[in-house]
């Protein structure tokens, strides 16, 4: 089973320092047999990509996503605009193997990037698909993106329960991706940057086999991201790995001013 490590990351601001720590893991599962997921953890970057479709569409698919996102972090130049033309050329990428795809393939692509265009640095999340986004704050949990999902959509409109969207048949069904049927604008979320915050970015395969608790759980039992990844991937296992599963644990601390949390 493969381990997580350690990385970081120091980032001078005008009124003091940034420390970045992240780790990230990608297994596929106890009942695929291929990881159809891919992950990128590259300053400013950081996004999991949960591929969907037969043969090895999906794969073809995330790899593609994180291929193009990739080359724009490592020039740094990541912003709304820059994801969505990466976004694009993945589309073109998927529809350029049509012996493999169809328009049934796709991926999820789901992370958060750090802005520091303005003086004041902040995080943006960005969605597409049912992977999450976590923030642990203040010793509690929350998901910050919305699933583009059948499920999500009954349980907006009322009819529907969290407890019995867990075990519903349409489940896996998710309204939006990118592939070559679809539009590939995520919806972006921009939040405070925190001493102390810890995101937790995830496939499906992670959240179907542990909960928002257990997840927390594994959050207050560790300091250390690879520590804390290593144990939700284990627990995910345990439960019945039931799909590929990919993690990031991102924990920031900041020196100097910072802006209070509501």
């Amino acid at each position: 089973m493969p381990e997580a490590a350690t990385h970081s990351r120091t980032i001078p601001l005008a009124d003091g320092v940034l420390e970045l720590q992240w780790s990230e893991l990608t297994h596929r599962g106890r009942r695929r047999e291929v990881n159809q997921d891919a992950v990128l953890a590259e300053y400013p970057l950081f996004v999991v990509a949960d591929g969907m479709g037969g043969h090895i569409g999906g794969e073809i698919a995330s790899s593609s996503a994180v291929a193009r996102l990739e080359s724009i972090a490592a020039k740094g130049e990541v912003t709304p605009k820059s994801i969505e033309k990466a976004l694009a050329r993945a589309v073109a990428d998927i529809a350029s193997h049509p012996d493999a795809t169809d328009d049934g393939t796709g991926t999820t692509v789901t992370g958060v990037y750090l802005d520091t265009s303005t003086p004041e640095p902040t995080w943006v999340t960005l969605n597409i698909g049912d992977s999450r986004v976590y923030l642990f704050r203040d010793g509690g949990l929350a998901q910050v993106t919305t699933d583009h999902s059948v499920v999500q959509e009954l349980i907006a409109a009322g009819r529907l329960s969290p407890e019995e969207a867990e075990n519903h048949p349409y489940g896996n069904v998710i309204t939006r991706a990118v592939g070559p049927s679809d539009g590939v604008a995520p919806d972006y979320v921009r939040l405070e940057v925190i001493d102390g915050d810890r995101f937790v970015i995830c496939s499906d395969g992670l959240t179907k086999e542990l909960t928002d608790y257990g997840i927390l759980h594994f959050l207050l039992q560790h300091d250390d991201p690879s520590a804390a990844a290593d144990d939700m991937l284990e627990a995910a296992l345990e439960n019945g790995g039931r799909d590929n599963i990919s993690i990031i644990v991102l924990d920031v601390h900041r020196t100097g001013s910072s802006p209070a949390a509501d």
